[in-house]
């Protein structure tokens, strides 16, 4: 007995003077803990100042019973309880009968609320009982943070983020100047595996994030994201992006991308304004006669036989739109209708035995390369040159006309604004500054990536065809007396891969005749531009339209309208008397005429002859035209019974 006592005795001596120092150790480790407080990430803002996005704190609230004396407890709990019912709902009752229930149940971690923000935080600390702190009130917060964008999910992929999702947009670029430094604080544990702050005050305060000023004007953003929205719900179209670039400084003023979702609706899906390769049709013709000019291989009266508007070379066919052909055009007249033929047989004839020159001058323009965005995930453009396997027989003439070769939006774009900017091609930019508690640590500037495109020479000559492309051309749909445009439609279709098809059969790859691509490139005002914009809708229910004309251009009108009467634009005269309302009623008056569901003959006498052309093909009818100007007469009487597929004759005067 006595051995085993002096056994114990020993035991004891070692475990309190050998060994105490590790166990208490030990003890402390599991007991305290050093648990992170997490900055809040920078804020990102309009140029205006307006928050696009921001850190959020929400918390949790529980109360530690346990610690509370029995005294202050009887004595604050009526006043406590009638504080929470303000702020939070229940009765009064409610709150003291459940705080005594849990009193007596000894409850060390008693949920008060949760996702409570940092303003009723600050309130709420101080209600009785809860005013006295941690250990004597027993108030337990457990803050979070999460991000949030004030003006909802406009922009939203360009906005970014850099979370659980990976990194994507300005967030996802500029990640490590926005993290800030995070804070410290001691906790302990308590009951039930739980942890509550060891005291009212932070080890370590943590230091937010930099803050992040963009390009981006809400005013225009917020015009660009509904008219593109409004179009692409009408034509139940798969995607679509709009971009407003501000021609002499890059800055981007707008950028929307909006994808369908299964429920038919649409949201910021993903960045296809800087992401989408893809064929750009008709809007590179611009290039492809800026560069024809530029080396003086034809000037714009320079005429060519568009035949019977359809020709083959090396056995494909290259045709029209327009049934029957323009006859001998001029070079200018080629852009303003778009003919395919006229551009193909124009570069064609000048270019066939050179066309690493025409390449080269395409190389100048920003289309052989990525543009070289800081945001992650930029597309890479596809333009053949003679070295490569791809190349054939046809592909310069396809390159001509917009196939063969994939560009992204933001390449047509940052093209399309060197032209309104006398020559200068700018990069595209979307970070004005970066800025250090409230002081700017960096400024962004112009970047001149090309400081000619064209001689003087072309691009005054361009600059007048793309405006008459709008007054008299493909575009005509969208003239305005009240303000001026000038830009080039676009209307590709689509290349599928081989796939089967909804009853499981094969379809060999190819060019499909039910999937389009409709766009729109150009500026505004076409006089002395302001602002550049591009629009690109993939494909539109082809029953409603597909051209670039009917579907792309009218958001680039609504863009340019509002901008107009909404933004003060310099240099620009307009017609004060005219109000808002009534450009709006002028705007959607050929739009409505264009979405009416026909079953008759529509009457187009009276409109011109762009307008019609558009109208009837639309709804199904082949076109063919004679004459220039106003329709004087139609072969399809108005209000017979429609039939898709019949040929209306239109003469013209």
């Amino acid at each position: 007995m006595t051995v085993f006592l002096v056994a114990i005795i020993l035991r004891v001596i070692n475990l309190q003077y050998v060994q105490g120092d590790a166990y208490r150790k030990l003890a402390t480790e599991l007991t305290i803990r050093q648990d992170t407080i997490y900055a809040n990430k920078g804020n990102v803002y309009a140029a205006d100042g307006n928050l696009l996005a921001t850190s959020m704190s929400k918390f949790n609230v529980f109360m530690d019973l346990v610690t509370v004396d029995p005294v202050v407890f009887e004595k604050h709990v009526k006043g406590l309880s009638v504080e929470l019912s303000k702020m939070l709902g229940p009765t009064a009752s409610y709150y003291e009968k459940t705080l005594r229930r849990a009193k007596n149940k000894k409850r060390r971690y008693f949920l008060i609320t949760r996702n409570i923000g940092y303003t009723d935080y600050l309130k709420m600390r101080e209600f009785p009982i809860f005013n006295l702190g941690v250990y004597k009130g027993g108030f337990i917060a457990k803050q979070r943070t999460e991000r949030a964008h004030p003006i909802g999910k406009i922009a939203a992929r360009t906005i970014g983020y850099d979370d659980f999702r990976g990194e994507a947009g300005i967030e996802g670029a500029f990640a490590a100047y926005m993290q800030g430094e995070n804070g410290l604080r001691w906790e302990q544990k308590i009951a039930k595996n739980q942890w509550k702050p060891i005291a009212d005050y932070n080890e370590k305060e943590p230091i937010d994030g930099h803050d992040i000023i963009t390009t981006i004007d809400v005013n225009i953003q917020d015009i660009t994201h509904h008219a593109l929205l409004r179009r692409l719900e009408y034509f139940e179209a798969d995607h679509g992006c709009a971009v407003v670039m501000e021609t002499a400084t890059g800055e981007i003023k707008a950028i929307s991308n909006l994808g369908i979702t299964k429920k038919g609706t649409y949201y910021e899906k993903r960045n296809y304004a800087v992401w989408e390769s893809h064929e750009p049709g008709s809007t590179f013709k611009l290039a492809s006669l800026i560069a024809a000019l530029d080396d003086k291989m034809i000037d714009t009266a320079t005429v060519v036989d568009t035949e019977k508007g359809r020709i083959y070379i090396h056995g494909s066919k290259v045709e029209d739109s327009h049934k029957g052909g323009y006859g001998k055009i001029s070079a200018a007249r080629v852009l303003e209708v778009s003919s395919n033929v006229g551009i193909v047989k124009l570069i064609k004839k000048h270019y066939d035995h050179q066309p690493e020159k025409f390449i080269k001058k395409i190389e100048s323009y920003g289309f052989t390369k990525p543009i070289g965005f800081q945001i992650k995930g930029e597309g890479k453009p596809i333009v053949p040159v003679p070295s490569d396997k791809r190349w054939n027989k046809i592909s310069l003439e396809w390159m001509s006309w917009g196939y063969g070769i994939s560009v992204t939006p933001m390449q047509t774009l940052m093209f399309y604004n060197a032209v309104a900017n006398n020559g200068v091609m700018v990069k595209p930019r979307f970070i004005k500054e970066l800025r250090k508690q409230d002081k700017t640590e960096k400024l962004f500037e112009t970047i001149v990536l090309n400081p000619k495109i064209a001689s003087d020479t072309t691009l005054r000559k361009v600059r007048k065809i793309l405006e008459n492309v709008v007054v008299r051309g493909t575009a005509n749909n969208i003239y305005s007396s009240n303000f001026s445009m000038a830009g080039k439609t676009g209307t590709a279709k689509k290349y599928l891969p081989k796939h089967l098809d909804k009853n499981g059969k094969t379809v060999a790859a190819g060019y499909s005749n039910r999937h389009y691509v409709a766009s729109f490139a150009g500026f505004f005002p076409a006089e002395n531009p302001k602002y550049s914009c591009i629009v690109v809708i993939h494909e539109p229910k082809k029953e409603k339209g597909y051209y670039g004309a009917t579907v792309a251009a009218p958001v680039f009108k609504e863009i340019a309208q509002k901008i107009y009467t909404t933004t003060p634009i310099d240099n620009q005269v307009v017609n004060e008397r005219v109000r808002f309302a009534e450009i709006e009623k002028a705007y959607l008056k050929y739009e409505d005429k264009l979405q009416e569901n026909y079953s008759k003959i529509p009457n187009v006498r009276g409109m011109s002859g762009m307008d019609a052309l558009s109208l009837l093909e639309n709804i199904g009818l082949k076109v063919k035209i004679s004459g220039v100007g106003k329709v004087q007469s139609q072969s399809l009487k108005k209000g017979t019974k429609l039939i898709k597929g019949r040929t209306i004759i239109l003469k013209l005067s």
